[in-house]
C-alpha cells in the first residue's frame, strides 16, 4: 500500500481520507499533484506563477473546508473539481482587478463559470455510465462498438473482423448493439 501513496497524485479518495485525518502528507500530494494543471490555465489567461500560488492555495482551502465541514460529495473527479474551482476564482478576480478589458464577453465568461463546472461534472457522470454500460453489454456488442466508435475501424473493417458476410450485416449488428448500449445506459 505504501508504494501506491508514493505515486506522484494520490487517489481521490486518499486525498478526502488524508485530510479528514489531518494527514499532512495528502495535503503536500494535493498540493504537488495539481498545481501544474491550474498554473498553465493561469499563465494562459493573463497570470503569473505567483497568481497560480495564491489562487491554487485558495481553491485547497475551499476543498479542505468542505471536506472537514462533512458537506463534500465528489460528484466528479478531484481533479476537476480543483481546477473548476480555481477557474472560477482566479475568473473573479481578473474581473476585480480588470486585468483584461472589460466587456460584455469578459462578463459572460465569469458568468458561465457555474454552468461549466455543472457540465463538467455531469460529462463524467455520463462517461462513467457509459463505461459501466459497455461493460454490462457483452461480445460481440462491446467490442462492435469500442471498434467502431473508440478505435475508428471502417465497417469493412469490423465486417472482416468479426467474419459477417457483408457491410450490411455488420451495420444492422452494430445497429442492435447501440439499441442495447441506450438501454443498457438508460437503466444504469
Amino acid at each position: 500500500m505504501s508504494n501506491k501513496l508514493s505515486s506522484s497524485v494520490p487517489t481521490d479518495r486518499e486525498v478526502v481520507l488524508g485530510i479528514l485525518n489531518d494527514s499532512e502528507d495528502a495535503l503536500n500530494k494535493l498540493y504537488t499533484g495539481y498545481f501544474p494543471m491550474v498554473l498553465q490555465f493561469i499563465l494562459n489567461n493573463n497570470g503569473d506563477e505567483d497568481d497560480a500560488k495564491d489562487v491554487y492555495q485558495e481553491g485547497i482551502i475551499v476543498l479542505y473546508n468542505k471536506i472537514k465541514g462533512g458537506n463534500f460529495e465528489l460528484s466528479s473527479k478531484l481533479k476537476t473539481y480543483i481546477y473548476s474551482v480555481c477557474r472560477r476564482i482566479w475568473l473573479k478576480k481578473l474581473s476585480q482587478q480588470s486585468k483584461k478589458t472589460s466587456n460584455i464577453s469578459d462578463f459572460e465568461d465569469v458568468m458561465a463559470v457555474e454552468v461549466d463546472v455543472e457540465q463538467h461534472e455531469e460529462k463524467d457522470k455520463q462517461f462513467d455510465k457509459m463505461q459501466d454500460a459497455l461493460l454490462h453489454l457483452g461480445e460481440p456488442c462491446k467490442t462492435i462498438i469500442q471498434d467502431f466508435y473508440i478505435n475508428n475501424l471502417s465497417m469493412q473493417d469490423i465486417c472482416e473482423k468479426f467474419g459477417y458476410t457483408n457491410t450490411d450485416n455488420a451495420k444492422t449488428q452494430k445497429y442492435k448493439c447501440l439499441q442495447r448500449l441506450k438501454k443498457l445506459f438508460f437503466q444504469v
